[in-house]
């Protein structure tokens, strides 16, 4: 489902609980993580006649149900992908990543969990395809690309997750630093994501620090709903909910 600006000139796109979004500027058109497999025809749909314009994907991190539709973004539309370069190897196995805590148990017992798995099993979402080439960029960099987006370095999640900032629209992606939906229990509100595919949560509690200093009144999340009553206060209730 598509739900156009969501933030000034950014449209989300929301495929199996899972986020991704457009970034729309004068040079073209960034596309922001690229959801699971199926999400390719939400491209389609989202940008219609103006494919053409996407000029780069960039990555805030490399979980499988983030690089969807990368691999087919760069050899059909000829387009860089971006991503941190300590989670380049993801990239190459977006399935096989570090956790805190084992998967089966949330899946036994997270019932509200249940219907987002079974949306990932049904799209094929656990098994996208491996990203051949990528481009590789550090904390702090401003990125080449429309939207000009700077990257805000928040590892935890996976060790080179990373936020993107739009200062001139008063946003910031926070990809999964924190989320407003928690894929793996289900529970909404600001949050980390359930050490099951959490690498480092006390780390990640911590970058939360550096989101929050961007004082950005929209932050857009990997799941969930959009936040719009600035990331401070989104910090602040992350931190209290912690991972699960």
């Amino acid at each position: 489902m598509v739900f156009r600006n969501v933030a000034p000139g950014v449209d989300r796109v929301e495929d199996d609980f899972t986020n991704w979004y457009l970034i729309q500027a004068d040079d073209g058109i960034t596309i922001v993580d690229c959801g699971v497999p199926r999400s390719w025809s939400s491209l389609l749909e989202a940008v219609g006649d103006r494919l053409g314009e996407v000029r780069a994907v960039v990555l805030t991190h490399a979980h499988f149900d983030h690089v969807g539709f990368a691999e087919r973004a760069r050899r059909e539309l000829r387009v860089p992908v971006y991503v941190h370069e300590n989670d380049v190897p993801l990239t190459r196995h977006p399935w096989r990543y570090d956790h805190e805590r084992a998967r089966a148990p949330y899946l036994a017992t997270q019932l509200k969990a249940l219907p987002i798995v079974a949306a990932f099993l049904r799209d094929r979402a656990f098994w996208p395809s491996p990203i051949g080439e990528v481009v590789r960029y550090q904390d702090g960099d401003t990125l080449p690309v429309p939207g000009s987006p700077v990257v805000v370095p928040t590892p935890g999640h996976t060790l080179g997750h990373c936020a993107l900032h739009l200062a001139d629209r008063d946003t910031v992606f926070a990809g999964d630093a924190f989320v407003t939906l928690d894929p793996y229990t289900g529970r909404t509100g600001p949050r980390l994501v359930a050490r099951a595919a959490t690498v480092d949560s006390e780390r990640n509690l911590r970058t939360l620090d550096a989101l929050a200093a961007t004082g950005a009144r929209t932050a857009l999340t990997g799941h969930g709903t959009p936040w719009t009553r600035g990331v401070e206060a989104a910090v602040e209730a992350a931190r209290h909910a912690g991972a699960a």
